[in-house]
């Protein structure tokens, strides 16, 4: 059915655009949150993101086995996974896998997101716009999340990045410069 990335700032309608595209399917959706509230603030973001969802969504909580969470929804209900930018940190973080390992699991799960018989919705960060962090991890993370959302996107049918709510398609350099 394909696979749509969403890619965007902070606070930039990823969130809401995947909910309302997921809502306009009529089909039953399954949202896989990767989110941890270890912290006050993120107990108060996911708080948000829950009002903001309707009651009758399924919600797993999975914060590192994201393909084996992928593969055990079934079609035809619209996969929302929300989102790959906690995800890498959570690889990092807990599991403190290295670069090969997390770029190995996100070709894996990209993969079965692409091979779904229902639309899947995948949300990320775009954190490699900014500044240049200040200390390694924070720089090896904005890397290797670049690496991960090019790996996605490789496998997605339309990749859309996500300005102050608005959509912009992004298109697939090489056929592009192939349509030249």
């Amino acid at each position: 059915m394909g696979m749509t990335l969403l890619l965007g700032g902070v606070a930039s309608g990823k969130s809401r655009t995947a909910t309302a595209l997921a809502a306009g399917t009529g089909r039953g959706v399954t949202l896989i949150a990767t989110a941890e509230a270890l912290d006050e603030e993120m107990v108060a973001r996911i708080a948000r993101h829950r009002a903001q969802r309707p009651a009758t969504w399924t919600v797993v909580e999975e914060p590192v086995a994201l393909t084996t969470a992928i593969e055990l929804i079934a079609a035809p209900d619209v996969l929302i996974v929300d989102c790959l930018t906690l995800w890498v940190s959570n690889l990092l973080g807990v599991d403190a896998m290295s670069d090969d390992e997390v770029l190995a699991q996100a070709a894996a799960a990209a993969k079965v997101c692409a091979s779904r018989d229902a639309p899947t919705i995948v949300v990320s960060n775009e954190v490699g716009a900014g500044i240049v962090p200040a200390n390694a991890l924070a720089r090896r993370y904005r890397d290797l999340l670049g690496r991960v959302n090019a790996t996605f996107a490789d496998e997605a049918d339309t990749v859309v990045l996500m300005v102050a709510g608005r959509a912009v398609t992004l298109s697939d350099p090489m056929t592009t410069l192939e349509d030249r």
